[in-house]
């Protein structure tokens, strides 16, 4: 089993910066499992917006070059950090983990995630 807790999230005002934490524990090694970060409005669906595999990391468009994913190997706690925050990355912000997989397109799906963190919400004002 492994277990996802985030923290991090507040509320701030567009153009500020904030960092996101999930914090891995289980069965996992530093190498084992990929962790990706998700968001949720109410009444959709969740959104993918960045994973880390390995060393490979992908980012979906709407928050590259904002966004970055980071992950701490000694402690085992992936970050994401959140710059120029508008209000439309308002969401409540999951973390989720999954052994590697061989075909790259399927962290894009939450799907792919067995396991998963509660939440936290991240909330930008104009």
């Amino acid at each position: 089993q492994v277990q996802l807790v985030e923290s991090g999230g507040a509320s701030v005002q567009a153009g500020d910066s904030l960092t996101l934490s999930c914090a891995v524990s289980g069965r996992t090694g530093a190498y084992d499992y990929a962790v990706g970060w998700f968001r949720q409005t109410p009444g959709k669906e969740r959104e993918f917006i960045t994973v880390l595999s390995w060393n490979d990391r992908y980012y979906v468009d709407s928050v590259k070059g904002r966004f970055t994913i980071s992950k701490d190997n000694v402690k085992n706690i992936v970050y994401l950090q959140m710059n120029s925050l508008k209000p439309e990355d308002t969401a409540v912000y999951y973390c989720a983990a999954t052994p590697l997989l061989s075909q790259s397109y399927k962290y894009l799906r939450d799907t792919s995630y067995p396991y998963w963190g509660q939440g936290t919400q991240v909330t930008v004002s104009s």
